[in-house]
C-alpha cells in the first residue's frame, strides 16, 4: 500500500516496488509506473495502485462426472497483474488520497472471476471421465487441463491479468461413496495383510518344527552317547572284573605256591627235628647203656616221682615196688642189650 503524507493543499505518495501506481487527471494518464514518488493535488488527481507481486487464491470446486457423481475439488491458482494500465480500466483499483487504501475490494473482484472460471474449466475437464477415473487418475491430468484453460481464456487476459499456474490439491467424492471405492483397495491391503499374517505364521511353523527336529536329534545323539557310554562302562567293569580275577587268581596261586613252600619247610623241619631227636634219644640211650644198673633204678625213681602227683604220705608195699623195679628194669633192658652188643 502506498503511503501518502499530507500537507496543506498538497499531497506527497510514495509507492512500493511491488506495487504500480496510475494517476490520471482531468481523464488523461499522468504518471504510471512502479515504485513512484510524487506530489499531488488531492482534488484533481485520481490514483490507482495495482499490485505486482504474485498471488495465491484457494478455490473449491464442485464438479459432476461422466456417471453423475458429485466430487469436490480444491485447487490454488497463481496469478499476477502483467498490464495494470488496463487492469486499472477493468477493475476497480482506485485508492484514497488521504490514505492510501483502496476504495474498493478489487481483489474480491478478481478472486470472484478467477473462481467461477477456474470452477467452469474443472466441471469442463471432469465431465468427460468416471469417477473412479477423477479419483484415481490423480490430480496431474486434471491440473494440466485446468491450467491449459485458464491460461487460453480471453477474460483472463482482458483484465490485465496473467494466471501462472492451477494446483490440484484433492479430488474427493461424498463420503459414503468415496469409502465403497476404497473397500476393494481396503480389501486388497487387508488381504495382502492375511497374506503376510499366514506367512509369517507359516515360517514360525516351520520353525517351530526345526527347533523341534533339533531337539528330538539332540535327544537321539545324546541317547545313542549314553548307550556308548553304558556300554563302554560294560566293558570296563567287565574289563575291571577280569581283571581282578586274574590278579586273585595270581594271589591265589601265589599263596598256594607260599603255602607248598612253607610245608615243605615245615616237612623239612619236622623231619630235621625227628631226625635230631632220634639222634638224641640214640645217644641218650648209648649213654645210658655204660651206666651202672643201680643209678639207672636211682634215676628211674627220681623220674618217676618227678612225674607223680603230689601226695601227702606215700606207702609203698614190697608188690608195688617189686612190680615197678620189673617195669623199669624190663624198660631199660633193651638199652643194655644194645649196649652189650
Amino acid at each position: 500500500m502506498a503511503t501518502i503524507t499530507r500537507y496543506p493543499f498538497l499531497r506527497h505518495l510514495r509507492s512500493t516496488p511491488t506495487a504500480h501506481v496510475v494517476q490520471l487527471h482531468d481523464g488523461a494518464l499522468r504518471r504510471s509506473g512502479a515504485g513512484l514518488a510524487f506530489w499531488f493535488r488531492p482534488l484533481s488527481a485520481v490514483l490507482s495502485e495495482v499490485p505486482l507481486d504474485d498471488r495465491e487464491l484457494p478455490l473449491v470446486a464442485h464438479a459432476r462426472t461422466a456417471d453423475l457423481q458429485e466430487v469436490t475439488v480444491q485447487v490454488t491458482v497463481s496469478y499476477r497483474f502483467t498490464d495494470p494500465e488496463l487492469a486499472a480500466t477493468r477493475l476497480d483499483l482506485s485508492i484514497s488520497p488521504t490514505t492510501g487504501a483502496w476504495t474498493g475490494n478489487p481483489l474480491e473482484q478478481v478472486a470472484h472471476l478467477l473462481g467461477e472460471l477456474t470452477a467452469g474449466h474443472v466441471m469442463d475437464a471432469l465431465a468427460g471421465v468416471t469417477l473412479r477415473e477423477a479419483i484415481s487418475s490423480g490430480a496431474g491430468p486434471l491440473r494440466e487441463q485446468v491450467t491449459a484453460a485458464l491460461l487460453a481464456d480471453v477474460r483472463v487476459h482482458a483484465t490485465g491479468l496473467t494466471v501462472l499456474g492451477a494446483r490440484v490439491r484433492s479430488v474427493r467424492a461424498d463420503a459414503d461413496l468415496e469409502k465403497a471405492l476404497q473397500t476393494p483397495a481396503r480389501e486388497a491391503a487387508q488381504a495382502e495383510a492375511d497374506r503376510s499374517t499366514y506367512e509369517r505364521r507359516a515360517l514360525a511353523v516351520e520353525r517351530e518344527r526345526a527347533i523341534a527336529e533339533n531337539e528330538l536329534g539332540n535327544r537321539i545323539e545324546l541317547a545313542g552317547r549314553e548307550q556308548q557310554l553304558v556300554l563302554q562302562e560294560g566293558t570296563n567293569a567287565r574289563a575291571r572284573a577280569e581283571e581282578a580275577a586274574a590278579a586273585a587268581l595270581v594271589e591265589a596261586r601265589a599263596r598256594a605256591e607260599r603255602q607248598g613252600v612253607l610245608a615243605v619247610a615245615e616237612a623239612d623241619a619236622a623231619r630235621l627235628r625227628g631226625e635230631a631227636e632220634a639222634a638224641a634219644e640214640q645217644a641218650r640211650l648209648a649213654a645210658y647203656a655204660e651206666v651202672p644198673q643201680a643209678v639207672l633204678l636211682a634215676l628211674a625213681a627220681k623220674e618217676l616221682a618227678a612225674n607223680l602227683p603230689q601226695v601227702g604220705q606215700l606207702t609203698l608195699t614190697p608188690d608195688v615196688l617189686t612190680g615197678a623195679l620189673t617195669a623199669l628194669a624190663g624198660r631199660g633192658a633193651p638199652a643194655g642189650t644194645a649196649g652189650g652188643e
